[in-house]
């Protein structure tokens, strides 16, 4: 399929379109973006910088990916770059923004992404596969957020904050800490509230696989004694079990931030 530009769109020289790329009215796509085959901008969207970004995905008019990080001082560099995957949708006004060189210099969203209207995915931030952001969703910079994580509306989350895996962020959160695997948290500041599990049952987790997760997450964070004994108690008891030791590992490797507990 060919590429079609719109007569008022600007493609600076440099830029590589793959095949079926679609360039709405008044688009800017800057001399070092990479645009994979069958993504379409629609009208007044922007690709700039030194962005990658990957096939049949959809950018909403006032989009903005690749631009530079929002720090003040900063010099922008080809070092300091965005790699979006494939099938990623950004509404209307969303932003996500390239890398500090010094840390990596790379911003990278996964597949199958779904950020929607005014939400922001700042420098160094790895965001993984299926992740959803309902609108105004604000991610400081180098937040690690796994795959087939939610988040409602308004929600903002301090910078250098890790969310595993098929977690939900409820709507209004202020996040400031760690968010487990599986977790669920709400409320500002945010504590954890129990287990996504209606997440996890609609992404095929069985009976069995949340006994264990449940099992793990009432080992850790409910019971007597510190919170640390209780997780080394926990580390021995689920060794071998996944799941159980994915959430356990996940709060083992530490991180900037502490733990979100229950309230």
């Amino acid at each position: 399929m060919p590429v079609e530009i719109h007569q008022t769109a600007l493609v600076e020289p440099g830029a590589e379109l793959g095949e079926g790329v679609r360039i709405g009215p008044f688009c800017q796509v800057g001399p070092r973006a990479v645009i994979g085959a069958g993504t379409e901008l629609r009208s007044h969207s922007v690709v700039t910088g030194f962005t990658r970004l990957g096939e049949a995905c959809v950018l909403h008019p006032h989009a903005v990916v690749g631009g530079p990080p929002q720090v003040i001082g900063f010099q922008e560099t080809d070092e300091s770059r965005l790699e979006i995957g494939d099938n990623c949708t950004f509404r209307e006004y969303t932003t996500a923004h390239t890398g500090i060189p010094k840390f990596g210099g790379v911003t990278k969203i996964g597949n199958d992404c779904f950020i929607m209207v005014g939400g922001h995915i700042a420098h160094d931030c790895h965001i993984g596969n299926s992740v959803v952001m309902a609108n105004n969703v604000l991610i400081g910079g180098h937040v690690t957020v796994g795959d087939n994580v939610w988040f409602g509306g308004l929600v903002a989350v301090h910078q250098f904050t890790r969310i595993g895996r098929n977690a939900f962020i409820g709507g209004g959160a202020i996040l400031v800490e760690d968010v487990i695997p599986f977790g669920s948290v709400i409320g500002n500041r945010a504590r954890l509230a129990g287990l996504n599990v209606v997440g996890l049952k609609r992404r095929g987790f069985d009976k069995a696989q949340l006994h264990e997760i449940r099992s793990a997450y009432k080992a850790v964070f409910s019971g007597d004694g510190l919170f640390k004994d209780r997780l080394d108690l926990a580390a021995r008891t689920f060794a071998g079990k996944p799941l159980a030791m994915e959430l356990i590992d996940f709060i083992l490797a530490g991180g900037n931030r502490a733990i979100c507990k229950p309230g």
